[in-house]
């Protein structure tokens, strides 16, 4: 009797491998372990910290207090000493009087001793001060209100936990059981049925459409050849993500000098930040860097006199570079290249290579001024027995038009432009 739930499989020969379904159960679990951790977190960060502090800056009514004590609390359930502003005040609300040891909503210690003792030095004792009482528990109230920024930047935390676990359980959810072949078909049929793409009746089996291509006419040729990637965007991206990882890390650096601030340094804190901030500064090296090139690299434009391309044919590039610097050289190339997807163990590897690349377009010292780029024009010929453009699951093959230009005293630039070649057997009239 075979069992319906195997541990290994065997391939081929005395060769075995780990079974699939068990390395599902294994995987499921582990980002099901990080999404109820991520959960339980955010509760408790939302319940403890969030959820008091903001009833305070919405629900809270305003009276008078008398400060009746001050003094500064001490933690220490830490391996290291915490403290925190503690107020006592008096303040009476429908003829009822309250006593009670507050400052803020949240009630959180600070490594160092000094802030708490900034704020005991604004309140004196015998004084009246403004303070809000909840109206639903008049016996808790705080002196002052505002929201932490840190905390709600803290929550992408558990919040990142949450989302990269959920989307991975919803992947092994959908391809439980499913080999590669029917997660193949189920995507081809789903992408049948999009209603928002075109009829495919008449198009060629694994090779792209050309309507991303031919969408655009050019001024000077026929067509004016789509940007793989817009450097505004891509340096937009850059720049969030920059922000994002440099805003989190801040947060724990401030709290490691803070220790070595306050005479008890926390080495292992220090020692897990260290390789955060490294990275962060490489981010923002790059981000200046791809700053300086999108700045300073004016609109590259690409048109092309036929498309889609067709082996053994020649075809006529229209470029223009604008800007305002000195191209030490400007180069434009045909590019193919060989994608493939495989798996190795349980991990997705894409490799990719470079299998022709020829230099179609050169010229060098050029100098470029405001409103006068620099057009050129040169011929395209493609190969006679160039592969077409192919594109499946796991295998894909794409041409390119690559942009190279070398800028005295800046960082060169490459900028791509797709284009598809068809199979020779498909060629239309009108090539």
């Amino acid at each position: 009797m075979s069992r319906r739930f195997r541990f290994y499989e065997k391939k081929r020969g005395d060769r075995r491998t780990g079974s699939k379904r068990f390395g599902n159960v294994g995987e499921a679990l582990f980002f099901g372990f990080f999404l109820v951790v991520g959960c339980l977190a955010l509760w408790a960060m939302g319940s403890v910290l969030v959820v008091p502090e903001w009833r305070a800056n919405r629900h809270f009514a305003e009276t008078t207090c008398m400060v009746l004590e001050k003094h500064v609390g001490h933690s220490s359930e830490a391996e290291s000493p915490r403290f925190r502003p503690e107020i006592e005040i008096e303040y009476s609300v429908d003829g009822h009087t309250y006593r009670r040891t507050t400052y803020d909503a949240t009630g959180l210690y600070s490594i160092s001793r000094e802030p708490a003792d900034a704020v005991l030095d604004r309140f004196e004792v015998g004084n009246e001060y403004p303070c809000w009482y909840d109206p639903m528990d008049p016996g808790r109230a705080v002196l002052v209100l505002g929201y932490s920024g840190w905390l709600y930047l803290s929550l992408l935390v558990p919040g990142s936990f949450i989302a990269i676990s959920t989307r991975r359980l919803i992947f092994i959810w959908l391809n439980w059981g499913t080999s590669a072949e029917r997660r193949s078909v189920m995507s081809r049929r789903a992408a049948e049925l999009d209603p928002f793409e075109e009829s495919r009746g008449a198009a060629l089996a694994n090779v792209p459409s050309d309507a991303n291509w031919t969408n655009s006419p050019g001024t000077h040729l026929a067509y004016r050849l789509p940007i793989a990637a817009t450097p505004g965007w891509t340096l937009f991206a850059l720049l969030a993500a920059c922000l994002i990882w440099n805003g989190i890390v801040t947060a724990f650096v401030v709290m490691a000098v803070r220790t070595h601030l306050a005479g008890q340094p926390d080495w292992f804190l220090t020692a897990f930040v260290i390789p955060f901030v490294v990275i962060g500064i490489l981010l923002v090296g790059y981000l200046v860097r791809q700053g300086l090139i999108t700045a300073g690299v004016g609109a590259t434009r690409l048109e092309i006199s036929n498309h889609p391309l067709y082996p053994g044919g020649e075809y006529e590039v229209f470029i223009s570079q604008a800007g305002r610097f000195t191209l030490t050289s400007l180069n434009l190339f045909l590019v193919c290249q060989e994608r493939a997807t495989y798996r190795q163990g349980t991990d997705t590897r894409t490799d990719t290579c470079t299998v022709y690349r020829q230099c179609v377009f050169t010229v060098e010292n050029v100098e470029l001024e405001d409103h006068k780029p620099f057009d050129g024009r040169c011929r395209l010929d493609i190969p006679a027995s160039a592969m077409h453009s192919f594109n499946s699951d796991h295998n894909e093959i794409g041409w390119k038009l690559v942009v190279r230009g070398c800028v005295a005293s800046r960082p060169n630039y490459e900028r791509d432009f797709p284009v598809l070649v068809h199979p020779p057997a498909a060629q239309s009239p009108r090539a």
